[in-house]
């Protein structure tokens, strides 16, 4: 049962900008907070930035901060991950993920967060 939908996937040139979406029922997405994760062919699935259940606090990965920018919109029940100055090293499938509100140390990880989806693949050339 798919209950994250990703999209906004796609090829982009270095230094240019793509916008994903992630649309969630409503249940999932107001009990919880949501995440974006990345997965490069061959690696570990890798945290990029989380967003509280309020939307009032943001998490990013070192790698993404200050060219990736998360928000939510609770009306249309749908997180964004604006994504600019891109590199070559962005490229990987990008996971949307919803998970307890709960702040803890290890938010970083995959076992923080409860629901997945399919993924969109985002491709930077270079």
């Amino acid at each position: 049962q798919v209950q994250l939908v990703e999209s906004g996937g796609g090829l982009v040139q270095a230094g240019g900008s793509l916008r994903l979406s992630c649309a969630a029922s409503e249940s999932i997405f107001s009990r919880n907070a949501m995440g974006w994760f990345r997965q490069a062919p061959g690696k570990e699935r890798e945290f990029v930035v989380r967003i509280s259940r309020s939307g009032g606090s943001t998490y990013y990965a070192d790698s993404v901060k200050g060219r990736f920018s998360i928000s939510r919109d609770n009306a249309k029940n749908t997180v964004y991950l604006q994504m600019n100055s891109l590199k070559s090293v962005d490229t990987a499938v990008y996971y949307c993920a919803a998970g307890p509100p709960y702040l803890s140390g290890n938010y970083r990880n995959t076992g923080a967060y409860n629901y997945w989806g399919q993924g969109t693949q985002v491709t930077v050339s270079s």
